[in-house]
């Protein structure tokens, strides 16, 4: 008896990091290199002299050019620094957990499923398999794949009741977007252990 998918609930959004420490860091040092400067501008709309590290900065400025291997190096730390930061910013994170289906009428209840122990269920439901010696299993967001060593039957129908029982565990396993399984399965070494 098969079961059929439930119907689509709401749209279901993967996790997402928190990165609480990266950002509190960020925010600090924009916040005090803001107050610095912002101490240092009223200073100098007051008629007192500029800080001293600004005056120097003013005279390193008026001496170099753009061209001097200093300021290169300077603006790719810069450049570099300021990708990283938007790579972390618009990353999900937490890209080894797959969201799950929410039970009918639980709003609010988020849960999800590691890669690594998805890839485990169905390691195990492959190794089920009539003829099935050895299988790996990799988990990903849209993609299952499976490589599956046979020692005795025939590779297709093998891989037929792989396929089949993949789609019934995939779809036990209740992932919100369930991937699609990709089967392949070759003949297992003569004697060699996999």
């Amino acid at each position: 008896m098969g079961s059929a998918p439930p119907p689509p609930a709401s749209r279901v959004h993967r996790f997402r990091s928190a990165r609480r420490i990266p950002a509190a860091l960020t925010a600090l040092a924009l916040l005090g290199a803001a107050g610095l400067s912002l101490y240092d501008l009223a200073a100098v709309q007051a008629h007192r002299p500029g800080m001293a590290w600004r005056r120097e900065l003013a005279a390193q400025l008026t001496r170099r050019t753009p061209a001097d291997p200093e300021v290169l190096v300077a603006a790719g730390v810069l450049v570099a620094v300021g990708a990283a930061l938007l790579v972390l910013a618009l990353t999900p994170g937490l890209r080894g957990i797959l969201p799950m289906r929410p039970p009918p009428g639980a709003a609010g209840i988020r849960a999800g499923l590691g890669r690594k122990a998805a890839a485990q269920v169905l390691r195990d439901r492959a190794m089920e398999v009539s003829g099935v010696r050895s299988a790996r299993v990799k988990v990903g967001r849209s993609r299952v794949v499976v490589r599956a060593a046979s020692h005795f039957r025939e590779l297709d129908d093998v891989r037929a009741d792989l396929e089949a029982v993949l789609a019934v565990g995939i779809g036990e396993l209740g992932l919100a977007h369930p991937p699609q399984p990709r089967v392949r399965v070759n003949r297992a070494a003569a004697g060699g252990k996999r």
